[in-house]
């Protein structure tokens, strides 16, 4: 290849580099409370459902409405074919850019944290308690779509089940039924049936 098609190349692959980045770019909004609704949560009777390989298992009937506060795209380990996409969500205080400019959120190995220096913007407890870090299971493609084009920043309305999930390799993936527990199992898994994009 010559160098001046290279160029081309590689100026051609900056150029959609920096668009991909523009289109997923954080939306920024003044100050307020975006999403004031606690999610709404009812009892399932335990349906159990297949999924490709997996084999799911309808905890709890499951609404959120939350602003997002981190997305993070798994490829590879177990699950990530099941569920491609964590969502990190707030709702409550954690839905307020007055509360989030004093946090650092981000996402890894199906975590989430949160960071500030010095003090909080509000008690510990609270800021866990309006927020969760949440995986999604979407029910199809098109729901799939939807969850990987979200971007930080925007409203998002979700509808679906909580549930657990089992592999015959022995994988289990328990979901987690409270907003205010923490650590190891306090994430919640979403068999996501409905996902609504509010605009900015």
């Amino acid at each position: 290849m010559s160098h001046q098609r290279l160029f081309w190349v590689a100026l051609a692959a900056l150029a959609l580099m920096l668009a991909w980045r523009w289109d997923h770019r954080p939306i920024e909004h003044p100050p307020g409370v975006l999403a004031p609704a606690i999610p709404v949560q009812q009892a399932a009777g335990g349906s159990v459902f297949a999924v490709d390989d997996y084999i799911l298992t309808r905890r709890a009937r499951f609404e959120i409405r939350a602003r997002v506060l981190g997305k993070e795209r798994y490829r590879l380990g177990q699950g990530a074919d099941l569920s491609p996409v964590d969502l990190a969500l707030g709702w409550g205080p954690m839905s307020d850019s007055a509360v989030l400019d004093g946090i650092k959120v981000s996402q890894s190995g199906r975590w989430y944290y949160l960071r500030w220096e010095r003090e909080p913007p509000l008690a510990a407890d609270v800021l866990m308690g309006h927020s969760g870090n949440m995986h999604m299971v979407p029910a199809t493609s098109y729901e799939a779509k939807a969850l990987k084009g979200v971007r930080p920043g925007q409203v998002v309305t979700l509808k679906g089940y909580l549930v657990d999930v089992d592999h015959e390799n022995g994988f289990r993936w328990r979901t987690s039924l409270s907003r205010d527990d923490l650590g190891d199992g306090a994430c919640e898994i979403v068999y996501v049936e409905s996902v609504i994009v509010e605009e900015a």
